[in-house]
């Protein structure tokens, strides 16, 4: 069943979510326009000899890192994307003025180069030789652009990118259909195909087609078609942005064949290879082989840039498919990805202590899972890895997408948090708009052992059927009640909890029961990762130590943990029984303390 985002349309309430973007966006404010725009400055000769040390951005935006530039161009994704879901008007001033300054530069280089590179980076690939990632870098520009052009109406960008695509039809004119696979096997081209795509979607030029054409690649598709394992052990994110570029080619020509790959990818990455706890499948960023886990925890598990980029696979697939499946890969990477991974900071903040709990995370490139694992979180100005530019984009819009979808006479609710969205009458098949709220209800004498939340519906009188997401992690029926209490008959279709009928403006009370459920590694069965619904929880040990217990019945092995401060109910647990206890967090929860995340268990 095909349905339709409609992110675009939703206010999210307070909670994590919008605590999320605030500091999201205090990141994107805190950059300075001359230290983002300096690369560009410098390869077009407008700024030459500024000392080292007067250089904010650091790390691989550093002048002499060949893939300079390339979070400049995140950053104006991610800003396009906070103007466009929050209407801040200081980030269209700033896109007006970042572009502008970038167009000054393509002007310098002849007219139509526009990125932080050489030209001849390009020239040095397709000739065999050794640069890292030039098609990225240049990829992250266009992406930058086309957010900029599409999501805050910063027309010039348009102008921007058609004169950049003059540059790629010369350029990849010289080259055979067989010199192009050669150097999309060798180097990480991102995801550039899209980029190609979208212009198209903004001009209708063929030649900008015949660019998306360009940067396929057929060899790749062709093995992913006949279920051949192309992808163990190798790069992941080289792939992923490749296949949103298919996704975007499905979404701007309906050939079915574009649909039939991102469906096959998707079935190699996840369905056939299993995931790890957390919902992420790489370590060191590549592929995990099929269900082999125990030997890849690591250091590197799980990098934020591919946690990004599935996610929005996920996305893609849910609106053409509507399968409970991608909604739930969601709301684990969410928790245990974007949420673990980006932006940390303590519910509370005490002025004069010293507690660990006071300090505060930017961005973890990766997501440790071995045994006696840290965190290393990356600096404001110092590091500039990949992930830094996936996370000002993760905590922008995709913050309020994934929660609510429409179909014909159907609204969905996937994603349980506070928040408000008002369906537009054709995005349902209906004659008036439709409004859904989430309200989080926590009330009661002891922490709930349920997601509760209150859903108001106003469908002004019309007859649609409700769809609410029943989870994979559900201990139990779920309850759904009038606000007097009256039992609400639904019907469970496809993973979700359906009600039909005609709506008024009503009050729906949910309850979504829960408990500790385990996750074990595919090939040690016996070493489990503990889950609080859809949230991995992590031990703070440095260290693996077996636990003693049954696995069938897990929550036996736990009580809370100081459930409670003031208004608040805390999410932490305590092991009981043991040799030694130990306190679980929320791995989302945890920042500089040491944590275990597989512990094996056996009987007494």
């Amino acid at each position: 069943m095909r349905c339709t985002s409609v992110y675009e349309k939703v206010s999210l309430l307070p909670g994590i979510l919008p605590k999320r973007r605030m500091a999201n966006r205090d990141y994107l404010m805190e950059l300075d326009d001359e230290n983002l725009l300096f690369n560009y400055r410098q390869e077009a000769g407008i700024m030459m000899g500024v000392e080292e040390e007067k250089i904010l951005h650091h790390g691989w935006e550093a002048p002499t890192c060949q893939l300079r530039g390339h979070f400049t161009g995140h950053w104006l994704s991610g800003a396009a994307q906070m103007y466009h879901v929050t209407g801040d008007s200081r980030f269209k001033g700033r896109l007006e003025y970042l572009v502008s300054e970038i167009a000054k530069c393509q002007k310098e280089n002849g007219g139509e180069w526009c990125f932080t590179i050489p030209e001849k980076y390009l020239w040095w690939i397709r000739d065999g030789k050794e640069v890292w990632a030039p098609h990225y870098t240049v990829h992250k520009i266009l992406m930058g652009l086309c957010d900029a052009y599409e999501l805050a109406g910063v027309t010039q960008a348009l102008d921007v990118l058609k004169n950049a695509a003059k540059w790629f039809l010369r350029y990849t004119d010289g080259i055979s259909r067989e010199q192009m696979d050669d150097l999309m096997d060798r180097t990480e081209t991102g995801g550039i195909m899209e980029s190609w795509a979208d212009l198209y979607r903004f001009t209708k030029d063929p030649q900008h087609l015949e660019l998306m054409h360009r940067y396929e690649r057929p060899r790749y598709y062709e093995a992913l078609l006949r279920g051949e394992d192309i992808l163990t052990n190798e790069h992941a994110n080289t792939t992923i942005p490749e296949i949103l570029g298919v996704c975007k080619a499905y979404e701007i020509t309906g050939e079915q064949r574009y649909l039939d790959i991102a469906r096959a990818y998707w079935k190699l990455a996840v369905d056939d290879r299993g995931i790890l706890a957390t919902g992420g499948q790489t370590s060191g960023e590549v592929w995990l082989p099929m269900h082999r886990q125990a030997s890849r925890l690591s250091n590197k598990n799980q990098e934020h840039c591919t946690v990004y980029n599935m996610m929005r696979l996920a996305d893609f697939l849910y609106q053409q498919d509507g399968d409970v499946k991608y909604a739930d890969y969601w709301e684990r990477n969410l928790y245990n990805g974007i949420f673990a991974q980006g932006y940390y900071e303590p519910y509370f903040k005490y002025s004069q202590s010293e507690d660990i709990e006071k300090e505060t995370g930017l961005l973890c490139y990766f997501l440790p899972l071995e045994a006696g694992a840290k965190k290393r979180w990356g600096g404001k100005r110092e590091h500039f890895w990949c992930c830094h530019g996936t996370l000002v984009q993760a905590n922008a819009a995709m913050l309020q997408q994934g929660i609510y979808y429409a179909a014909e006479k159907e609204a969905t609710v996937c994603q349980y948090f506070p928040s408000e969205v008002k369906m537009a009458a054709p995005d349902l098949s209906l004659e008036k708009d439709v409004v859904l709220r989430q309200e989080h209800d926590n009330r009661g004498e002891t922490r709930p052992r349920a997601v509760n939340f209150i859903l108001t519906v106003d469908g002004a009188g019309q007859a649609f059927t409700l769809r609410i997401r029943s989870p994979w992690w559900l201990a139990g029926k779920m309850s759904v009640k009038t606000a007097d209490g009256a039992d609400v008959p639904f019907e469970v279709k496809d993973g979700y909890a359906c009600i039909t009928r005609t709506w008024g403006k009503e009050t729906l009370c949910i309850s979504l029961p829960k408990t500790i459920t385990v996750h074990p590694l595919d090939d040690r069965k016996d070493c489990v990762a503990f889950l609080d619904g859809p949230v991995t929880l992590a031990g703070l040990i440095d260290r693996e130590v077996t636990l003693k217990g049954d696995v069938e019945h897990p929550e036996t092995m736990f009580i809370p943990d100081d459930e409670r401060q003031w208004s608040m109910w805390n999410t932490g647990w305590r092991t009981v029984g043991q040799e030694e206890n130990i306190r679980f967090l929320p791995l989302y929860n945890i920042c500089y303390q040491t944590y275990t995340t597989y512990f094996p268990v056996r009987k007494d």
